[in-house]
């Protein structure tokens, strides 16, 4: 098999203005149990085994439970999410499978749980691992 680009080492300005969006989320008011289950949801979707290796083993270090990590591909049918939680799940799978576009209930209902900021830094932080998933897909990243 051939070996792909590194972002890092062919494109380093395109890489440092991820690190910019990467930067701007950890600064943000996102609680930061909320950032890593928008990274590890939106990183099942995608298929994404690095980010999904990275970002679960983050969320332990929070003291997120393994059971709550393990039913993120079922949060619906589990009990282990907060209303709060359940409404950045259901928007980061809508963004995430955007060609569905974002319904207008799973806006509202996030809308009435969080002010304009903090959903407008629950968006960004959904694209930013998005694109994340999508630098590490595209050049082959492995979980190891």
């Amino acid at each position: 098999m051939n070996s792909r680009i590194v972002i890092p080492q062919v494109a380093p300005e395109a890489y440092q203005a991820m690190l910019g969006l990467e930067k701007y989320i950890a600064s943000t008011s996102l609680s930061p149990v909320h950032k890593e289950l928008i990274k590890i949801r939106a990183s099942q979707i995608n298929g994404c085994a690095y980010c999904i290796n990275m970002h679960t083993a983050d969320a332990r270090k929070l003291g997120v439970t393994e059971q709550r990590i393990y039913l993120l591909t079922a949060w619906r049918e589990a009990d282990f999410y907060s209303d709060e939680e359940k409404a950045i799940l259901a928007l980061t799978e809508e963004i995430t499978l955007i060609s569905n576009h974002v319904s207008e209930e799973v806006y509202q209902n996030a809308a009435k749980l969080f002010d304009k900021k903090y959903l407008a830094e629950i968006i960004m932080a959904i694209i930013t691992i998005n694109a994340w998933n999508r630098i590490g897909i595209a050049t082959d990243m492995r979980a190891e």
